[in-house]
Formats: structure tokens, C-alpha cells, sequence
């Protein structure tokens, strides 16, 4: 069969009827309904006729086509389907792009996308903080390092000189570590194994004990239950903004941040609630807290002696109470050893001697919702009536100056 000539093919685009034209040993050209002008490589696989486009014309020359369609030919002749072996070949060609592009994503450009990625749900103090960590000990080692090339040498590097003295921070800054090479997988900007990972990895090559040891450390320090009643009486005498902003930490088993940006319109003394929105939690879920009737009777105390819109103001940028404002309190106290965030621990401590409610009430409570994720799903309450009981014996008992008070006891009151 004779072969298309250039002369034919100019005639066959100008009369634009729609159709394909043989070249011969499968070439042909196609013209579409549309006109468009393309080259065709007819074969056989398996039995079943396929096809595949060679490009368009006049891009691609009646030589150029020919070629396409021998090298196609020799393909099929070895058994290959022509199309598998060019999608082969374009996927290869995808995987060397991303690689080359991969191979220029630093371990900070990572880290960056990272934070911007997961941020927007950290405090900015968090946000800070995070950020911070990574400067003083994982960039100076890594930050210039493509994402793709960060090995477990690298990591020991990083971590080695701190674990031992700061085994802490150093977990923290393996645990950030992690998360960018979990998510740098996951884009595609690097392979294998994450180098960062504890179990099975690095608990084998950095002391596991140091790491408890900086587990039993993070542990606040808290007053022991029995003693509370006595701390209490004493900053009932205290006419002072902290004393009261400590007496509100303590009965409601709230965070400090909870209190110091408490405002006066997240209170609602008739139905004995303070209603705190998802950007004020630390889980960015919205929280209700039962409010004792100690507690309310010292809101309503305290309402009388401020306009602001905050509980608490303050005269610096933020406008609130300092956040140090109560531990330098218990410090002029002689409580030294004691922690703001450590009074969730007397209360839970408390909760679970000296009370029977049940773990999920008490951990609810401190606003923990120690439920998986199935179970939350079909168990949304909150136990907010039992926790209201809850919070109501637990003032009674901090709140007793005439020695122990037994939960669910309110006589006398």
C-alpha cells in the first residue's frame, strides 16, 4: 500500500471531511468533525484493536509520525502494549519532576507548610512557641537540608547534645520533627520510614529512662486536698483582684488562660453557668461550667467593684490580669512549691478519694473527654447535671472552714 505523500495531506486538511486515511502498517491520519488534524497508530492487543494518538499535525510531521508509529511497532512486536509502555514512561517522568521538585523543599520549607497547614487551630502563644523550639535546635542542624535527605544521623544530631539536660523540650522538638516528615510524606516530598518515630527507632538509640524521668518532671505540683480548705480561708481575707481570681481558679477547675480572659458576658449567674466559646479551650471545642453557688456568690461580689468587660482586667497590652498575678500571690503566701495549673490535680485528687463519681464525670469536669472517637459519636453528653453536683461538692468541701465535709453534703449551708 503506498504511503501518504505531504501533497495529500494538505489536500485532505483543506477538503476537512471527517475520517482517517491510511499510511500504511497502522499510521493514519484523522481528521476530527471539528477538524482537527492528528495522527493515529492502529494495533492490535490481545485480540482487541486500540489506538493510539501521535500527536497533532502540522506539530508533528509525516516523517516525525512514521517514526512514532515504528517505535510503536516495535513494541507490540515484543509483546509490550504501546499505550502501557508511554503511560509507563509518562508516569516515570512525573516521579523524576517530583522528585527534582522534592529535592528542593528544605526541612524549614516543610516545617512552614507544616505550621501554616495545622496553626490556625494553636494558640498564639503555641503557634510561638512551636516555631521557637525549631530555631534554637532543629534548624541550625537541618533547616537548609532538603526534607527528602533528613536521616536518622541527622535526627540523633539534632537531639543528642540536648537529650540529657532538656530531655523534655528535646522529645518535643523529636515529636515536631515527626509530624513534618509524617506530612512531607504525605505531599509526596519524601520516602521511606520516618526517621523521627520513638517506638521501634529512637527509643533504642537514646536513653528511655531520661525520657521518663522528664515525663515524672512535667507532672505540676500540686497541694494535697486535705490542705485546701486552709489555703481557701486564707484568700477569703484577701480583698484583691488575684486573691479572687485564684478562688475562681480553684472552684472551677478551670486553666489559667480560662480565667485571666474570662469576661463578664460569658457568665450567666441565673442559670449558674460560664459558657466559654471553641477559641477559648484548648481542644477548640465550646465548654459550659457549672457555677456552685460559692462561686456565684463571689461573681456577683466581684461584679459590684469593676466596669470592664474582662473579670480580671489588667493594665498591660493584654489588658487582663498578669499570668503570673497568682502564683507571685501563693509565693507571698509561702506556697512556692504550688502551681496554678497544679490545683486541677488537688481537684481530681479529691474527686477520686472522697467522692464516687464516676472517672468520665470527674475528667469531664477539667474539660477532658477521654472518649474515642466512636464513642463519642453516639455518647455527645457532656455530663453537665453531674457535673454541676460534682462542682457543687467540691466548693462545699474547699470552701469549709469547720474541717471535712463529706460529698453531697450540704447541711448546714
Amino acid at each position: 500500500m503506498a504511503g501518504l505523500t505531504n501533497v495529500q495531506i494538505r489536500s485532505l486538511v483543506k477538503a476537512g471531511v471527517a475520517g482517517m486515511t491510511g499510511d500504511g502498517n497502522g499510521l493514519y491520519l484523522q481528521i476530527s468533525k471539528a477538524g482537527g488534524v492528528s495522527w493515529i497508530y492502529r494495533y492490535k492487543v490481545d485480540g482487541k484493536t486500540r489506538y493510539m494518538g501521535l500527536g497533532a499535525f502540522p506539530a508533528v510531521s509525516l516523517a516525525n509520525a512514521r517514526d512514532a508509529a515504528v517505535d510503536a511497532r516495535r513494541l507490540s512486536s515484543r509483546g509490550t502494549d504501546p499505550l502501557d509502555a508511554r503511560g509507563a514512561e509518562r508516569e516515570s517522568r512525573r516521579k523524576a519532576a517530583i522528585a527534582l521538585e522534592a529535592s528542593k523543599v528544605t526541612f524549614m520549607a516543610a516545617a512552614e507548610s507544616y505550621r501554616e497547614r495545622m496553626g490556625s487551630a494553636w494558640s498564639a502563644k503555641w503557634y510561638r512557641g512551636w516555631w521557637r523550639k525549631l530555631e534554637l535546635y532543629a534548624f541550625p542542624m537541618a533547616g537548609a537540608v532538603p526534607v527528602s535527605e533528613i536521616d536518622t544521623d541527622i535526627v540523633l544530631r539534632i537531639l543528642t547534645p540536648i537529650w540529657p539536660i532538656k530531655t523534655r523540650t528535646a522529645d518535643e522538638v523529636r515529636g515536631q520533627i515527626e509530624q513534618i516528615l509524617d506530612a512531607a510524606k504525605s505531599l509526596g516530598w519524601r520516602g521511606g520510614e520516618n526517621p523521627a518515630m520513638w517506638r521501634g527507632h529512637l527509643k533504642h538509640l537514646l536513653s528511655n529512662a531520661e525520657k521518663k524521668k522528664a515525663r515524672k518532671r512535667e507532672h505540676f505540683s500540686a497541694m494535697d486536698w486535705h490542705e485546701l480548705p486552709d489555703l481557701m480561708a486564707k484568700l477569703k481575707k484577701i480583698p484583691s483582684r488575684d486573691a479572687y481570681a485564684a478562688r475562681l481558679l480553684i472552684l472551677t477547675g478551670c486553666r489559667m488562660h480560662m480565667v485571666r480572659f474570662a469576661k463578664w458576658n460569658e457568665i450567666d449567674v441565673n442559670e449558674k453557668v460560664w459558657s466559654l466559646s471553641g477559641d477559648r479551650m484548648k481542644m477548640k471545642v465550646a465548654f459550659q461550667i457549672p457555677l456552685a453557688e460559692e462561686v456565684v456568690e463571689l461573681l456577683q461580689q466581684m461584679r459590684a467593684e469593676t466596669d470592664s468587660e474582662f473579670i480580671f482586667p489588667g493594665q498591660g497590652k493584654t489588658g487582663v490580669i498578669h499570668a503570673n498575678a497568682i502564683r507571685n500571690l501563693l509565693h507571698e503566701l509561702g506556697y512556692k512549691e504550688i502551681t496554678r495549673h497544679g490545683f486541677r490535680s488537688t481537684f481530681r485528687d479529691w474527686a477520686g478519694e472522697s467522692t464516687d463519681y464516676p472517672r468520665e464525670v470527674c475528667e469531664m469536669a477539667l474539660a477532658h473527654d477521654e472518649r474515642s472517637g466512636t464513642e463519642g459519636a453516639y455518647s455527645r453528653t457532656d455530663y453537665f447535671d453531674k457535673r454541676r453536683s460534682l462542682m457543687s461538692d467540691w466548693a462545699l468541701f474547699a470552701t469549709n472552714e469547720a474541717g471535712p465535709v463529706k460529698a453531697g453534703d450540704r447541711r448546714g449551708r
